[in-house]
C-alpha cells in the first residue's frame, strides 16, 4: 500500500533537498537564503530541528501546542559543527523522520494535531511541512542560482497552502473591495487559475466570468512573492508577473501578496 500523498511529497522534498545540500561548498553554505537573516546553513539547521521537534511525539500527541523548546535544542547542539558535521547531523534526522513516517498508519494521520496554523490532523500537518521544506528549498536555490524543484506533487501541495490562504490575501493584505474579483493565473512549474471574489468578505470561487483583475505570474515567484521573501519590485519591472484590467488594483495585488503562515 502506498503513503500517504502528504508523506510522499515530504519524501520527495526530503530527497530533493539532500541532493542539493549534499553538492555545496563552504561559501554557497554562507550564502545569505532568501529568509531573511538566515544562511543557507541557518535553513539547513531549522528544518531538521522541526523534524527533531516532531521525533518521537505520536500522532495524537500534540493536541493543545507544540514542544517548540526542542527546536532550540536541537539548533544549539549542531551550531558548534562544522558545515559537513552539520549535514551529516541533518541526514541522520531526516533518516529517523523517515522510520518514524513509514509506521504511521492512516488512523493515526487522521488524529488530531495542533500545527503551525492552528487546530488540524497530523495529515495536515505533514502538509504544511511539505510547503515548509519546499519553500525553504527555494530560499536556498534563488540566491545560488540553482533551479530546480519547481514542478511535481510536492510543488503543487505547497501551492496548495497559498491557495488555501487566498481570501486573507486579497481581502486583508491587498484590500480589494466589497464587489470586486480578481484571477491569479500562474505557469511554469505549477499552472493553476485561481478566483476570489468579494462579497461582504473574500472568498475562494470557481470561476469568474469578467473579473475586475487578473493577476500573471510563474508559480515560483508567486510563491515566493506570497511568502515574502522578494521585493514585488523586481518581477513587476522584469514581467514576472503583470495584471490586466483594473490597473490600480493590479498593481495592489502584485505588491501585496506576502501573508504570514
Amino acid at each position: 500500500m502506498s503513503a500517504p500523498l502528504a508523506i510522499q511529497n515530504l519524501s520527495r522534498c526530503w530527497d530533493s533537498l539532500d541532493d542539493l545540500l549534499g553538492g555545496l561548498d563552504a561559501p554557497q553554505w554562507a550564502t545569505p537564503s532568501l529568509c531573511p537573516g538566515w544562511t543557507v546553513r541557518d535553513v539547513a539547521i531549522h528544518l531538521a530541528a522541526v523534524e527533531y521537534m516532531l521525533s518521537g511525539e505520536p500522532p495524537g500527541s500534540m493536541t493543545e501546542s507544540l514542544p517548540f523548546h526542542k527546536v532550540a535544542e536541537w539548533t544549539n547542539d549542531v551550531e558548534d559543527l562544522d558545515d559537513d558535521g552539520v549535514l551529516a547531523r541533518y541526514r541522520q534526522m531526516i533518516a529517523a523522520r523517515r522510520t518514524e513516517l513509514a509506521a504511521v498508519t492512516d488512523d493515526q494521520l487522521a488524529l488530531a494535531s495542533a500545527t503551525p496554523v492552528g487546530p488540524g490532523t497530523y495529515e495536515r500537518f505533514m502538509a504544511i511541512r511539505v510547503f515548509d521544506f519546499w519553500v525553504h528549498e527555494q530560499d536556498i536555490r534563488a540566491p545560488l542560482g540553482l533551479r530546480g524543484h519547481e514542478n511535481g506533487q510536492a510543488a503543487e501541495m505547497a501551492i496548495d497552502e497559498i491557495y488555501r490562504s487566498l481570501p486573507y490575501i486579497v481581502g486583508k493584505k491587498v484590500g480589494l473591495p466589497d464587489g470586486m474579483s480578481i484571477t491569479i493565473e500562474i505557469d511554469g512549474g505549477v499552472e493553476r487559475t485561481m478566483h476570489v471574489a468579494v462579497a461582504g468578505r473574500a472568498g475562494l470561487v470557481d470561476a469568474l466570468d469578467d473579473p475586475d483583475v487578473v493577476l500573471r505570474a510563474d508559480s515560483t515567484t508567486f510563491a515566493l512573492l506570497a511568502c515574502g521573501r522578494i521585493d514585488p519590485q523586481g518581477p513587476i519591472d522584469d514581467g514576472r508577473i503583470s495584471w490586466t484590467g483594473d490597473a490600480a488594483w493590479g498593481e495592489a495585488a502584485a505588491r501585496n501578496l506576502a501573508f504570514t503562515m
